[in-house]
């Protein structure tokens, strides 16, 4: 046997993870784990270092979702891990597999030594992860390292942390802790984990849900993002096709079967929801998104049936009397594999020929009922969509995405890069009306290519989210010789949530990601000020005695000359009155991708100055610009500010809201 080769802390760990086929990390560095970071890039895996560790947090746990194997994240101790928490916990909570690494004090000093950035990881850990471990000796790191990797992405994904010490980081090993570390080959003594076993559920229950669908006359299937991450599509299509049984995905289940099937009944929730009798709920939960499950949202009693992973799920809030679903799903629930339960689940039901008794035959009831509601739905939203801007209007939401959406979808089909195909494209949504309304206007067709905030409904995934499906998506991918189709990465932002993580454009830029950012931008959270409403007379009317400013004619530069004065002259800025949900009006986002090594497109303006051809013009120059100069593009496109009127916050209500308000 050759003598093992030299090696110390952070080279064991950087050997460790490509052991476990690591070939990416996210973090920010700084001591002790700078020293991990480089050594992980002289063995090939790469390294990308965020502005800040949220961002770099919510990036790992994206690509842990996308790959369906834990992100890997590596901060500093103390503050960086701090800072980290929200991809921590954002993980956790949507089930998301991360394995994160963090610098700690010493292994000698105790905790009241005052050492740098100290902090007790493994406990301030333990409550937001599936597992929070340190090593007792440096020695050990690959051993905790796999473990908390394993534990990641085995049965119901989440995040797994190990604390590693600063002394831990540079120290050399020795013979001993050698001899038991490597192989006779040279090679580390670790060995890959292997995708977790996909179980199967009870046959029983199997038995009963399969009778229960032969008896319903208006079943529907949920899909949640858990089928997306269980990568069922293939079985979920053979399912809906051969039952006929329409589906309904979840804003992160969208694209496991296309947008466009003729059984998704996403045009038509609100009737699917409140009309079925039994429901499937596939990797998706009984939360707020679904309303809890409780009435008039829901039909009062109907038999809510979970797919789920996890067994603590499946009779969560069936047992609400008078405002859930029948506690009968509690019974029939099945703890499983989302793919393998709908496999065994199909065979239970062979020779049943669904809801379409033949092909030929024409569709029951219910498909008719959901069809009608569909054509309803679409009718009622084609005015906001294809209504061209007005003179002296800025662009809205809906006109806004409708005109996007067109565009991708021609630049896509035509563009090279993606081989011809316009179904590569990648949706990163995030900002509460952006993501609301963009969710049913930009067509998913295929699965794990829109993510947006998420069961928390977090502000600030947006960019990290863009930069690891980049990284997913897009690495090792040459255009030139590659036959596999480079994604094309858009995120649309809301004013808001870019100010999250805007400096994270720095990064795309630094890596050279073609990555398109979209920002909505209206002034606010929510909404902004509308300062060409006429509620706002009495607010310049008051300033007008503090100010010498004249208004002037609309010019290409400054179409709307009247609101930019009421802007500048408003005295609530100065008394820090304005409304809390006010953000400047019309902060040039175009300006701080210039500054930060991408190309910002600005599209401001009204109806008849062509705000519209505008938008159009400019996003083909960015699209363009990107691919050629492999450099992140930032398009803020200015749109009307929200109405006057209550903010409604529809989740809380317990029943829909009468009269008019800003639904959240």
């Amino acid at each position: 046997m050759s003598a093992a080769p030299a090696l110390n802390g952070a080279q064991l760990i950087a050997q460790t993870l490509r052991s476990l086929d690591v070939h990416i990390v996210f973090g920010i560095v700084g001591i002790p784990i700078i020293e991990v970071a480089e050594a992980c890039v002289a063995i090939g895996i790469r390294f990308v270092g965020f502005r800040n560790e949220q961002a770099a947090s919510y990036a790992a746990s994206a690509y842990g979702y996308i790959t369906g194997r834990p992100g890997v994240l590596l901060v500093v101790g103390g503050p960086g891990v701090v800072h980290a928490l929200p991809g921590i916990h954002g993980a956790q909570t949507n089930h998301f597999p991360l394995l994160v690494l963090s610098g700690s004090a010493p292994s000698t000093h105790i905790a009241t030594h005052g050492s740098f950035q100290a902090l007790q990881t493994t406990t301030f850990l333990a409550p937001h992860t599936k597992l929070s471990l340190r090593a007792p000796t440096a020695a050990q790191l690959p051993q905790a390292i796999r473990e908390a990797y394993r534990t990641a992405f085995w049965g119901r994904p989440g995040a797994a942390a190990v604390e590693i010490n600063g002394d831990y980081v540079t120290y050399k090993l020795d013979a001993a802790d050698l001899e038991a570390l490597i192989r006779p080959n040279g090679q580390l003594a670790v060995a890959p984990v292997p995708h977790g076993p996909k179980q199967e559920g009870d046959r029983q229950r199997v038995k009963q849900l399969a009778a229960l669908l032969r008896g319903a006359k208006s079943p529907l299937i949920v899909v949640g993002k858990g089928a997306a991450y269980a990568q069922c599509e293939a079985v979920l299509r053979d399912f809906v096709e051969k039952t006929s049984i329409p589906f309904l995905p979840t804003p992160m289940g969208k694209g496991l079967l296309p947008d466009n099937h003729p059984l998704d009944a996403s045009a038509a929730r609100s009737t699917a929801l409140s009309s079925a009798d039994v429901i499937i709920l596939l990797g998706a939960r009984l939360n707020w998104i679904l309303h809890f499950g409780a009435a008039p949202k829901f039909t009062p009693g109907v038999t809510v049936a979970k797919i789920d992973l996890s067994a603590e799920e499946i009779g969560r809030n069936l047992d609400l009397p008078g405002t859930s679903p029948s506690s009968t799903g509690e019974t029939i629930g099945i703890v499983g594999d989302c793919g393998a339960v709908l496999a065994q689940l199909l065979d239970e039901l062979h020779g049943w020929k669904g809801l379409s008794q033949t092909t030929s035959a024409p569709p029951s009831q219910w498909l008719t009922t959901l069809s009608a509601s569909k054509s309803s739905s679409t009718q009622k939203l084609r005015p906001k969509l294809t209504t061209p801007t007005g003179p002296g209007k800025k662009l809205t939401y809906h006109r806004t995405f409708h005109l996007l959406q067109e565009t991708f979808s021609a630049l896509a089909a035509t563009n090279t890069t993606s081989n011809g195909v316009s179904d590569n494209i990648v949706y990163i949504s995030e900002g509460a009306n952006t993501m609301d309304i963009s969710r049913s206007i930009f067509p998913i067709t295929l699965p794990r290519q829109r993510l947006d905030a998420g069961t928390d409904a977090t502000m600030g995934i947006g960019l990290g989210y863009a930069i690891a499906s980049w990284c997913a998506y897009n690495i090792d991918i040459d255009p030139t010789t590659s036959t596999s189709p480079r994604k094309k990465v858009i995120a649309i932002e809301g004013d808001s949530a870019f100010g999250f993580s805007a400096m994270e454009i720095e990064t795309m830029a630094r890596y050279n990601m073609d990555i398109i950012v979209i920002v909505i931008n209206n002034g606010g959270v929510y909404r902004g000020v509308n300062y060409a409403s006429t509620s706002t007379s009495s607010t310049s009317s008051s300033s007008s005695s503090s100010s010498s400013s004249t208004t002037t004619s609309p010019t290409p530069s400054d179409p709307f000359p009247e609101e930019t004065h009421a802007w500048d002259t408003d005295p609530r800025r100065t008394s820090m009155t304005l409304p809390s949900t006010a953000l400047s009006y019309r902060t040039r986002y175009a300006h701080l991708a210039d500054s930060l090594g991408g190309k910002g497109f600005e599209v401001w303006g009204a109806g008849e100055h062509g705000v519209e051809a505008m938008l159009v013009e400019k996003v083909k120059e960015a699209w363009s610009w990107g691919e050629k100069n492999r450099k992140p593009v930032v398009v803020d496109v200015g749109i009307e500010s929200g109405k006057a009127g209550e903010l409604v916050f529809a989740w809380l209500a317990a029943e829909k809201t009468k009269g008019k308000g800003s639904k959240l």
